[in-house]
This record gives structure tokens, sequence and C-alpha cells, in this order.
């Protein structure tokens, strides 16, 4: 919402995409977060890279990567963005275990690029349990959330922790 004013609906109360033509280009950048809670026994086997299907990480990477690249495909309105970069990292920890995804998102051009990071975090967390779920089906994907925006007429945001 803009204001009190849906942009993603029309006078007669139509779903449309939003018109981005007369916006300033302006680089953007969008920085998102999930976490996968796991047992430590499982995050020792993607560590080791013991996983039947493979290195889980890296391949969590790449789909992550992919899914921001595909999100206009996915998210009914959302505008197909022409990223400049998309990175996806993890974060392992112990106690209690866990993987902490990070997604950053960056282009220049009249609209955000918040979904993208979502969706980076989110296919990449879904990848990380395709990958492991015949040894932990307790995984557990918590806390995808956006961390930090800039970029466009809103502005910059950053989450307080």
């Amino acid at each position: 919402m803009t204001g009190s004013t849906m942009t993603h609906i029309d006078e007669k109360g139509r779903v449309r995409m939003v018109d981005v033509t007369e916006k300033e280009a302006t680089e953007r950048t969008a920085v998102a977060s999930a976490v996968v809670l796991l047992r430590q026994r499982t995050l020792d086997m993607i560590l080791k890279r013991e996983m039947s299907k493979g290195n889980v990480l890296e391949t969590a990477r790449i789909a992550g990567i992919m899914a921001a690249k595909k999100t206009a495909e996915l998210i009914p309105m959302c505008h197909p963005l022409n990223l400049s970069h998309a990175q996806v990292d993890f974060f392992p920890e112990t106690d209690p275990a866990r993987v902490t995804i990070r997604a950053r998102v960056r282009l220049t051009g009249r609209t955000g690029v918040e979904m993208e990071a979502l969706t980076a975090v989110t296919v990449a967390a879904l990848t990380l349990y395709d990958m492991c779920k015949a040894v932990d089906r307790e995984m557990r994907i918590t806390d995808v959330q956006l961390m930090e925006k800039t970029g466009g007429k809103s502005g910059t945001f950053r989450r307080s922790k």
C-alpha cells in the first residue's frame, strides 16, 4: 500500500500489476534470511558432504539463485527483473544445530528486489530440506524475513534485531 491506496487493485477492484514506467531507475538491494533447524547429526553430515544426494549447500545455493531469477514466474504481479547480482550464503551453527541462509539481490531498476531475496532463501531452505529429509524429517524452516532493502522511493529499511 502507498498511503491508503492499494497499488495492486484498480478502481474496479481488479488485480493489476503496478505500472512502474514513470518511476526513476535506482540501485536497489535486498537481503533476506531464513533458518533451517535440524539435528546435529544432520548438520555434521552436511558439512562433511556425506548426504547421499550430494553437496547440500552448493545445490541449495544454485537453487536459491535460480529461484531469485524466476520469482516473477512464481509470485503473481511481480515484475520480471533483470537482476545484476544474486548471492546465497550459508552460516551453519551448533547449539542448537541450524543453518542460517542469507540472500543478497541487487539491480538498477524501477522496482525493488525484496521478493527475489525472500524467494531465494525460501527455495534454498526447501532444497536443503529435500536433500536431507531421508535422515531428518524433523527439520524446520523458520524465520523467513526481509533483513534490509535499499533504493526506491521508500528508501532504506533495516530490520531491528
